[in-house]
């Protein structure tokens, strides 16, 4: 059974508002959709708890909060110790995401720090994770096109209202 959830065109309609507009209100939401307030709050609902949608919070620009550097750390692990790997990773405070994928690494470490100083102690504690053999760092200099999904949401409404 596939972990993908099929979603129609109205859910694609929803969650397009809610990344426009991560504060909008149900009722507001509902009036934006023309469609009725417990339909907008049902199919929210279903949403978050089916994981579509996480929490509703605001984005939180992490240089703001004095964290300059973000680097992204290509990991080479051992044989069969992904999973150790991965649990070992997720106790770093500032590791923000572990993504397992194919080409010359394992995993991709999206990690932060204030300061190259700093940096170096999160590669470090990555570099202590058992089961890790190698890594490669790449530092971000500059974000050309931010995470975005609102795009993609757009398209997808496009596409399937046709």
């Amino acid at each position: 059974m596939s972990d993908v959830m099929r979603v129609n065109l109205l859910d694609i309609q929803i969650l397009r508002r809610l990344v426009e507009q991560p504060r909008i209100g149900v009722t507001e939401l509902a009036a934006k959709l023309g469609i009725a307030r417990n339909t907008a709050h049902s199919r929210v609902e279903r949403l978050e708890r089916d994981g579509v949608i996480g929490h509703r919070g605001r984005e939180v620009d992490l240089g703001a909060l004095g964290f300059e550097l973000t680097a992204f750390v290509t990991l080479e692990v051992a044989q069969g110790r992904i999973a150790e790997a991965s649990a070992a990773l997720a106790t770093i405070p500032r590791v923000l995401e572990v993504l397992g994928i194919t080409g010359q690494g394992d995993l991709l470490v999206r990690a932060v720090a204030p300061n190259g100083k700093q940096l170096h102690e999160v590669i470090d504690s990555i570099l202590a994770c058992p089961g890790v053999r190698r890594s490669t760092t790449s530092i971000v200099l500059t974000h050309q096109v931010p995470f975005r999904i609102a795009p993609l949401l757009a398209d997808e409404e496009r596409r399937r209202s046709r």
